[in-house]
This record gives structure tokens, C-alpha cells and sequence, in this order.
């Protein structure tokens, strides 16, 4: 099992997540964080530190394509495990659906 972050995030980005992480397995994108699955050690620590629930297991149902999204992302995008804020609209974002096509395959800036 690994955590995931869910579209939920997508536009909102908030950060409280990556600072509690032990081993340090986010990955920041210009909209979007994702968890590496291969880093993760299901701690479950992020879970609860999320204040819009976007992080899940992987073994909540439907969660596939999400799965794959922080896969792949994960591999290209620069880690981050420091704190910042979250994006400007967060709070306009943070409960819209159908935030998937709104995905940046940018990269974030990481802990530059």
C-alpha cells in the first residue's frame, strides 16, 4: 500500500502534507503535489495533515488513474519537503470537481 494525492489538489497545492513526511517522497508540480508509490512508506502521517482530504490510500476504490498520475509525475518532477503556501485561489478551488484536465505536467520549484 502507498498513499496517493487525488484531483482534489489540483489549483490548490496546499503544503502541510510535505513537511511531516519522514522519508521525504513528494513531488511538486505548478499545480499539483503527487507521492512517489516506491518512496512512500505508508505511514500515514500526510493523510490527516491535508486540509482538503486529497490524500488516500491506494486501496480506496477508483483510485487507478490517480495512482498512475503520481507514478509518473513523481519520476520527473523535483521533490519538495519544505512548507510554503498554498496556491493563491486555493480556497476558490479547493472543493470544484473535475479539476483533472486542469493537471500542469510543469514542473513546481521544488525546495530551490
Amino acid at each position: 500500500m502507498t498513499y496517493i494525492v487525488m484531483e482534489n489538489c489540483i489549483m490548490c497545492k496546499h503544503l502541510d502534507c510535505v513537511e511531516v513526511c519522514p522519508v521525504d517522497c513528494f513531488y511538486e508540480g505548478e499545480n499539483f503535489l503527487v507521492i512517489h508509490p516506491d518512496e512512500c512508506i505508508d505511514c500515514g502521517v500526510c493523510e490527516p495533515e491535508c486540509p482538503i482530504d486529497a490524500i488516500v490510500p491506494d486501496t480506496e476504490p477508483g483510485v487507478e488513474k490517480m495512482l498512475e498520475i503520481n507514478t509518473k509525475y513523481a519520476d520527473i518532477w523535483p521533490n519538495i519537503t519544505r512548507m510554503r503556501d498554498a496556491m493563491p485561489d486555493a480556497e476558490k478551488w479547493k472543493d470544484k470537481p473535475d479539476k483533472l484536465k486542469m493537471l500542469s505536467p510543469n514542473p513546481g520549484k521544488g525546495d530551490e
